[in-house]
């Protein structure tokens, strides 16, 4: 069966075409000026006087009990004053990360009142690194410091930040090189000891030797003896009341189950 469309109806449909036209067009440009309504609003708010990072004291530190607070205030990468909401916190908290005194930093961003929350874990330094030259990591020091996860640092990062910052007594002369990768066992096992050891010469990596309170030590080449090694150090610490600790050039102990007495 046909059905006839008369011209009335083809008016009618006309009519309501236009009209759904016209109302697509008016939803498409009131969704616009929402988005730019609400595209303005933030750059507004970005812009008020009352969210802005004035100057340094806005900035809270914590977990710092090394370094001071104004000394971590001067590593922020900011430029004062500053829109709080024009920081980056992660790239903040990159920035202090490659700094050497900080191991970790989560910085957070607060509104009322506007200002910034650092949370830092700093690097402690438990022996100075002393290089050879020419094989220190740095081109412009020679001497740094170290944690005891065996991360080398420049000592200007503590030094400049803080000129009174008490240096370890713990020296460790050697190539990095030689002795990263075993770090944290030495020093760990160091630690431990009720020997006092103030020196470790590991510019010969045959002769592996330790300035202590009995002397000077010789224990060979690094080995997995050298926790024993030290254990037997501490085992003989009754021996200058036996014998005149000016007469020993050095102890042996490159065999632990058989110390030597090097004599001058």
């Amino acid at each position: 069966m046909i059905t006839s469309v008369t011209q009335a109806d083809l008016a009618t449909r006309r009519q309501h075409l236009r009209k759904s036209r016209r109302i697509k067009i008016v939803q498409t440009i009131w969704r616009s000026a929402v988005v730019s309504g609400i595209a303005g609003g933030v750059v507004w708010v970005t812009t008020l006087p009352g969210w802005v990072i004035r100057q340094s004291e806005q900035v809270a530190i914590a977990g710092n009990q090394f370094l001071s607070t104004q000394a971590i205030r001067s590593l922020l990468p900011i430029d004062y004053p500053q829109s709080l909401f024009r920081l980056e916190p992660y790239n903040i908290a990159n920035t202090l990360e490659a700094k050497g005194p900080i191991a970790a930093a989560r910085v957070n961003r607060q509104l009322f009142p506007p200002r910034l929350t650092v949370q830092v874990t700093e690097r402690h330094p438990v022996a100075v690194a002393i290089a050879p030259a020419g094989h220190h990591p740095s081109q412009n020091a020679s001497v740094g410091l170290l944690d005891d996860q065996g991360v080398w640092m420049p000592q200007e990062s503590y030094t400049a930040l803080n000129q009174s910052f008490p240096l370890p007594t713990l020296k460790i002369v050697g190539k990095p090189d030689t002795y990263r990768s075993h770090w944290r066992e030495v020093y760990q096992i160091i630690h431990r000891s009720p020997i006092q050891i103030t020196s470790i010469d590991w510019q010969d990596t045959n002769n592996l030797k330790l300035d202590t309170e009995l002397g000077v030590i010789h224990l060979g080449p690094y080995s997995p003896k050298f926790e024993q090694q030290i254990k037997t150090l501490d085992q003989m610490r009754q021996l200058s009341e036996r014998v005149n600790p000016a007469q020993i050039a050095y102890i042996d102990l490159k065999n632990p189950a058989a110390p030597m007495l090097q004599l001058r």
